[in-house]
């Protein structure tokens, strides 16, 4: 393989916090031929990556002091974030453009890029989760503001998270919350109860806090928005993790 299947900052820090972003980038590893036949364009929009979470990670991760992880491989390779029985593990169509590489793949396809890059991104994300006893994890994901056709979505930021492990959410909705210019998303745009996902199989069932943040990518488009994001988030994480006593 030409290149890992995630990248792995400050594996030694201290923190008890683990900054993740599973959709960190938009590359198409030369395993699966480099390109899954969409242009540059369709390769720049939000339906190959988190637009800006990679830039709000890495920050982040610095001012907490604390480890992250990253991939390296688009989700339309494969998705990371996704059970090995979801179906939408391999998307054919995203927001109304088709994935000319991915509409021909088959069991026997799926099941090497899960070896390729799905699993070992799982596995890297349990060492460093299991480096301590008591880690947080801290997803970092970004949402487009609309979807072709659908409404445009108001949120800045929303807080992901299953309803029976709401530790961390409710003080990390409460702190945010009380900033008077953000919209804050409560499970928006979406659910953050998805078997078999990131948080459910390395937060929910090893029974450590955590939370999905999602930002509205317009806002971390630039460097100065990540960095600015970043700066912003840190101590809302560190005094709500306080409040929530885990």
């Amino acid at each position: 393989m030409t290149e890992p299947p995630c990248d792995i900052l400050g594996p030694d820090r201290p923190s008890r916090w683990l900054v993740t972003c599973d959709h960190a980038s938009n590359r198409v590893p030369p395993e699966v031929g480099g390109t899954l036949g969409l242009s540059e364009g369709e390769m720049g929009r939000h339906i190959a990556y988190d637009i800006g979470a990679a830039g709000v990670t890495r920050h982040l991760a610095g001012l907490l002091d604390a480890p992250a992880i990253l991939s390296t491989f688009s989700r339309l390779v494969i998705d990371p974030n996704r059970g090995e029985d979801d179906p939408t593990l391999v998307m054919k169509l995203y927001d109304r453009t088709i994935i000319p590489g991915n509409r021909a793949v088959d069991d026997a396809e799926v099941e090497r890029r899960l070896a390729l890059f799905h699993r070992p991104y799982h596995e890297a994300l349990a060492r460093l989760a299991a480096r301590r006893a008591d880690t947080v994890l801290c997803a970092i994901h970004s949402f487009t503001p609309r979807l072709i056709g659908r409404h445009p979505r108001p949120w800045h930021i929303g807080l992901l998270y299953a309803a029976d492990d709401d530790r961390l959410a409710r003080p990390l909705l409460a702190s945010l919350g009380a900033e008077p210019d953000l919209c804050v998303g409560d499970n928006e745009p979406y659910t953050g109860q998805l078997a078999g996902d990131a948080m459910d199989r390395h937060g929910i069932r090893a029974g450590r806090p955590h939370i999905l943040i999602e930002l509205r990518h317009d806002l971390i488009a630039t460097p100065d928005g990540q960095r600015a994001w970043a700066e912003r988030l840190a101590p809302h994480l560190d005094a709500a993790l306080a409040a929530a006593g885990v």
